[in-house]
């Protein structure tokens, strides 16, 4: 298969958007098929609407879809039309894939828990406990991490896959991160609870995400950290960008006021989570620079 060059400048940056607009098309036409057949298989003909009430099983089916959809986009755009490497893709590093999954879970959980716990003094946030056992409360903790894996992947995919790997090589990464990061941020407008202020956090989580994407672990380091971020709203009874998940045996006040704290959105609507966010982009820079890369 060889290697087909986008080219620099004006021309370089249409093909660039144009071959990640295919990449999109691929996987929506092939993913969501696949979504809406698993939720009828699962629930008969109102399959489709099931989907519109959020869960865990929801979550694993959508999630399911999409990666399988936005997975063979990118062999079929990335590898066989454009003749882009696994290494390019940052699917292969040299690095050992785990330990930087590792890292990246060690660093979306910190920053999670981190603008958790700086809102027990900046917005009077509380936690305490409800019905279940501290059992209930880890088998529940594991089947929602489960059942968040492939969503996270899915968006992996789409937002630090092929499209920012093209942009990247036209324009540069920094201005490639920035641009996915706000497209990613914009896709959560429907979320329930939507803020602008939550918007501009996550669309700075994608800037983390990006960040971490070129790091030594590519793209699990960036789905590590988009995981360890999601797991441990949820595990501590918060919302995750709007979408209540139900946990055992703990309850978690936000306390206020809502731009601190996130409020019913969940932290990433507050200025916590922007504290937080920026801290944690800042230590994922530093992995570059450690390991000889730029952004």
């Amino acid at each position: 298969m060889s290697r087909r060059d986008l080219g620099t400048g004006l021309a370089g940056l249409l093909k660039a958007i144009g071959w990640s607009v295919a990449f999109v098309v691929v996987g929506i036409v092939v993913g969501l098929p696949l979504v809406v057949g698993l939720g009828a298989m699962v629930k008969g003909p109102a399959g489709t609407d099931w989907f519109t009430r959020p869960g865990l099983p929801q979550l694993l089916l959508q999630g399911a879809g999409l990666v399988i959809g936005f997975g063979l986009a990118t062999v079929l755009i990335g590898r066989k039309a454009l003749g882009r490497t696994w290494e390019e893709l940052r699917w292969r590093t040299p690095q050992p894939t785990a330990a930087w999954i590792g890292r990246g879970l060690a660093l979306g959980a910190a920053a999670a828990g981190g603008a958790m716990v700086l809102g027990l003094a900046a917005a009077g946030a509380r936690w305490s406990t409800t019905t279940g056992s501290p059992l209930d409360w880890a088998r529940a903790t594991f089947l929602t991490g489960g059942a968040l894996a492939l969503p996270a992947l899915s968006e992996e995919l789409l937002f630090r896959g092929l499209p920012l790997v093209l942009l990247a090589g036209v324009v540069g990464r920094r201005p490639a991160v920035v641009v996915t990061a706000v497209a990613f941020g914009f896709s959560h407008w429907t979320n329930p609870g939507i803020t602008a202020l939550g918007i501009v956090n996550i669309s700075l989580a994608g800037v983390l995400l990006g960040t971490a994407f070129f790091a030594p672990g590519g793209i699990w380091t960036a789905w590590g950290a988009h995981l360890g971020w999601n797991l441990t709203l949820a595990a501590l009874a918060a919302p995750v960008s709007g979408l209540p998940l139900a946990i055992p045996a703990i309850a978690y006040a936000p306390g206020g006021p809502t731009w601190v704290s996130g409020g019913g959105f969940g932290p990433e609507g507050g200025l916590l989570a922007t504290v937080m966010i920026l801290a944690a982009t800042a230590v994922a820079a530093k992995w570059i620079t450690k390991d000889g890369e730029t952004t």
